[in-house]
């Protein structure tokens, strides 16, 4: 974070894992001035969005495997 110079406004949502609910991240949040948004408790389809992103990500990124739509058009 300081070798990054980013905007005024950041936000960090994340499930409510006990890493990103301790004391100390969410003071280093705050020291960077970083919004933090946590999914609701209990609520699984809060974060479903953005689980979907990173394992669409991982998929062709990491395992190099192709998105549908491109194995199609081949």
């Amino acid at each position: 974070m300081q070798r990054r110079q980013s905007a005024d406004r950041l936000l960090h949502q994340s499930d409510r894992g006990s890493q990103y609910a301790s004391k100390n991240y969410q003071k280093l949040l705050k020291e960077n001035k970083i919004t933090c948004s946590m999914s609701r408790k209990g609520n699984c389809w809060d974060n479903a969005v953005i689980e979907s992103f990173f394992a669409t990500l991982k998929t062709e990124l990491i395992y190099h495997e192709n998105s549908l739509q491109e194995r199609m058009r081949n």
